[in-house]
This record gives structure tokens, sequence and C-alpha cells, in this order.
């Protein structure tokens, strides 16, 4: 009979271990929201670091340890009372979502189980669902190719990634793009000036040219200028489009975009990891008409579709292109494993260890369906279009224009660039409300990005009330 062995502290594994340790966390965020008592803490970087220093005890390491109930406490305490909250409907800077509890749920049974998606012998059901469920977000990205690869064995295939997110996606998709053209064919990304910071880094590493920019005088790709660009430039070339821009939510022309690439033969890459959510709203969805002619489309599910983070993916209108990633480790996927049947993970990522984040997007998808996903997105840009229409009607407040998704930019009227950031910085100092900032037209804007299905209009009017009564102070001084 095998002994048992010695208890240890505080490395109790399995569900039963984990029990009592979920009333200490769900505790423990309580108080420290309770304590935090707004969108974010007050004092400023310094108050939350002195805050974190005292909780820590003063040894982040210490000889002897507390125990695992006392560390949860102090720890998780003191993280959410020093978080930026976007649960807060006065948290509302960036991309940044208040995850639905069932998502978080189930990202909690990911760390508890802990497969990693790199062979199948770590993973057995996490990398069936994930191959089942990235098949279905490709299939609503390509509707019309999934339709041909079912009546023609031999037509593309969509599939897709799942990634950390857009800066990992586009990355790859650049990736891609210069695999397909292969060496001394060094491929060109053209891309707007709207375009996301992630491209030029993704350029660097890849040993690419830096992109060449086009102008986006009305805040989307000009066509005429991308029609002169294209007409320019040597091949070969990767055309990427934004589908939400990070500072207005703005989408690029697609299908004048589309027409362009092909009649130049060019790549297509849409950057939709802001905006491709609207794909489960009925009312939404032309938005992205034109979409499925991409190559290659970035996503996030922790934008637009309430995960924790990360939830990402790059979708691509034909699975052989991902063949480039193709990648032996013996330990991990020998060839005669593969050939006995073991399906082969190392392709399917340029990580190795990797979290099976496809669970709690399976969850919210199942749990939520296509409909219940699109009224959530149906929401939160009622409640961007609303603010819009509050800011225009208050005195002395500027819109700078009606919202394409839900980002709302505005700022007081006559109110310098100077002044502007001194308003949103002491919001955040004073832990009143979270706003970003944005510069367009050659001004600074606050930027409130309404990712919170649950805020009310009530609460839309408190952040305008909270950035007048700081215009009214700064101009009194």
């Amino acid at each position: 009979m095998r002994a048992s062995p010695p208890p240890l502290a505080g490395g109790e594994t399995g569900p039963d271990a984990l029990r009592p340790l979920l009333d200490t966390v769900l505790g423990a965020l309580r108080d420290g929201a309770h304590a935090r008592g707004g969108p974010i803490p007050a004092g400023g970087p310094d108050e939350v670091t002195a805050q974190v220093r005292e909780a820590l005890g003063g040894a982040v390491l210490p000889e002897t340890g507390t125990t695992p109930t006392a560390a949860l406490r102090t720890l998780v305490t003191a993280l959410a009372q020093g978080a930026a909250d976007p649960a807060h409907p006065l948290c509302a800077a960036h991309l940044h979502t208040p995850p639905l509890a069932l998502a978080a749920a189930a990202d909690l049974a990911a760390s508890a189980l802990n497969p990693s998606m790199d062979s199948w012998d770590q993973a057995p059901a996490a990398s069936a669902l994930e191959d089942l469920v990235t098949e279905a977000l490709a299939t609503a990205v390509y509707p019309t190719a999934a339709y041909s690869t079912a009546a023609s064995p031999t037509a593309p295939h969509p599939d897709a990634l799942v990634t950390t997110g857009g800066t990992e996606s586009n990355q790859l998709a650049l990736l891609l793009a210069r695999e397909r053209h292969g060496p001394g064919h060094a491929v060109r990304a053209v891309v707007g000036a709207n375009a996301h910071h992630s491209f030029r880094r993704a350029a660097w590493l890849l040993g690419l040219p830096e992109p060449v920019t086009v102008p986006t005088p009305n805040g989307t790709l000009d066509p005429v200028a991308l029609d002169e660009a294209l007409t320019d430039l040597p091949g070969p070339l990767l055309v990427v489009a934004t589908a939400g821009t990070t500072d207005t939510g703005r989408i690029d022309p697609l299908p004048e975009i589309a027409a362009l690439c092909e009649a130049h033969g060019a790549d297509l890459h849409v950057d939709a990891a802001y905006g491709g959510a609207a794909l489960f709203s009925d009312t939404h969805r032309p938005l992205l008409t034109g979409l499925d002619r991409a190559r290659t489309v970035t996503l996030d599910l922790h934008k637009l579709g309430w995960q924790p983070a990360a939830a990402g993916l790059l979708a691509v209108r034909d699975t052989a292109d991902l063949a480039v990633l193709s990648h032996t480790a013996d330990y991990l996927n020998a060839d005669d494993d593969t050939e006995a049947g073991l399906p082969d993970l190392l392709g399917r990522s340029l990580r190795t260890t990797r979290r099976p984040d496809i669970l709690k997007i399976a969850v919210t998808l199942r749990a939520l369906g296509r409909t219940g996903l699109g009224d959530l997105v149906d929401r939160v840009c009622a409640l961007a279009r609303h603010l819009a229409d509050l800011v225009e009607k208050a005195p002395g407040l500027e819109l700078y224009e009606h919202p394409t998704l839900t980002t709302v930019l505005f700022r007081p009227a006559n109110a310098d660039d100077t002044t502007v950031a001194a308003i949103r910085r002491t919001l955040l100092t004073q832990g009143r409300a979270v706003l970003g900032r944005a510069h367009q037209d050659g001004r600074l804007w606050l930027k409130a990005t309404l990712l919170n299905p649950h805020a009310t209009p009530g609460d839309l009017e408190e952040i305008l009330t909270l950035v007048a009564a700081q215009t009214e102070g700064s101009t009194d001084r």
C-alpha cells in the first residue's frame, strides 16, 4: 500500500482544496472594491505603490510564508483596492472590458486544470474544443468561403488561431504574408495613418521594411491615396485596413479597399480587433461588409466579447496559409505520433506552452449565443450614441463626431490642450473617473470608450458633470 505524502503548506491541489479559497478571494475582491470606492484608487502612483508595499509586509519573498488564506486575502484585497475597475461605469478610458462572470468562472476552470496547448497528451479535450470553436469563428468571418468548402473539398477552408490579442495577431498576419512570398521578396505593409502601432513593431521584429503610411484625412483610409500608393510601390504588398480604430472607433471603407487590393494584386489584412464582434449583431454587422474579402483578420474577444484577457484570434480565409507555421519537436509532435493520429498542435501558435483560452470563449458562445452577444454589442453602441447626444446638448462641451462603435471624443469648448490633459489627470488622481485621451485634428480630446453594458444614462451624465466641474475649476484658477 502506497504511503500518503506529507501535507504541503498551501500546495494542495484539486477542487476540494480550491473551494475554501474561493470564498476568501471573492470576499477580498468585494472588500477591496469597497475600500477603493470608485473606478480607480485616489492618490496617484505613489499612494498606490505605498499601499501595495504595505500589503507585501516589507518582503516579497519572506523566509517563512504566511498561511494561504492570509496571503490571498491581503494581496487580492490590495489588488482590488488599487484596480482600475472596468466593471465600474466611470472607468471608460480604454478597450478594457468588464469580463462576463461566466467567462471568468470558465477561466478559473482553465487555470485549475492547467492544460498546455502544445501537445495533445497535455490537452486532449481542450485541443478538440479549440479546433471546433476556431473553425466556427472563422466561418463567421468567412461565411462564403465556408460555403464553398462544403460544396468543393478543394476550395479554401477558413481557420483561426488563438492569440494573446491584436498585437500578436497582427504580427502573425505579417509573418504569414512574408512567408507566402519567400526569401528575396520582402513584403511591405501599407497602412493608414490610423493603423495600430503594432504593425510598425511587427515589421521591425520580422525584418521587413518600414510600413508605408497612407493618409486618413477623414479618419479612415483614403481609397484615392491608397490607389496611388499601390500604383507606385513595387510588390509584394500587404494592405492593412482597420475595422475599429483605437482613437475613434472608425471603420475603413472595406469594400473599396478590397477592390483596390484585387486590382493591384495586393493581399489584404483587416485589423478588426475592436470592431470584429459587430459580426454578432444584426444591426451593426453591415459595418463590416467586405471583411470576408481579406486574407487575414484580427479579432479580440477581450474587447467587444467581454472575455478576461487574453482572448485574441487571427482568422485566415484558407487554412493552407498556416502550413508555414509547422514545427517539429520530437517530445511534443513526433512524426510517428502524428502519423498514428495524434493531433499536431505546435503549428497552431508561435508559442509553446499556452493556456486553453478557448474554454471561456466556448462557454460564452454556448451560454449567450450569437443573439445574446449581439445584444451586448447593441447596448454599448447605444450608450455611445446617447453620450454623444448629451455632449451636443451640454453647454461648454464640444463633440468630435458621432460614434461608429462605442468611442466618444469630447472636450471642453475653448479649452487648450494643457487644460484638457490636466482635467483627465485630476480625475484620475482624485479616483473619480477614468477617461482616455486622443489627438485628432491637431487637438487633444477626452475619450470615453463605453464597453460596460450595465452603464446607465445617469452614469454618462455623471461623467460629463465631473468634466464640467473640473473645467470650471481650471477657469477659476
